[in-house]
């Protein structure tokens, strides 16, 4: 069965299959995260694990997403 035929709950619950960070660094990290993500860059090797803590963390997938769209309203252009 791959990845993908998994329901969202089971994913979760069997975890990202690769290194992730915890909350307490996606917290430290998120800031600066978002930084290079809007300016292009490749933000998961900055911070690596960011990326799968994301999909697997809501409260952090959703600070992730606040902040990103505040930030992007900021930006010129």
């Amino acid at each position: 069965m791959s990845d993908q035929q998994l329901s969202p709950v089971l994913r979760r619950l069997l975890g990202p299959g690769q290194p992730e960070v915890t909350c307490q660094v996606c917290f430290d990290e998120l800031d600066r995260y978002v930084d290079l993500e809007l300016a292009g860059a490749d933000a998961e090797a900055a911070v690596p694990g960011m990326a799968a803590h994301l999909r697997g963390c809501p409260a952090c997938a959703e600070e992730h997403a606040s902040l990103k769209a505040l930030l992007a309203e900021d930006q010129p252009g």
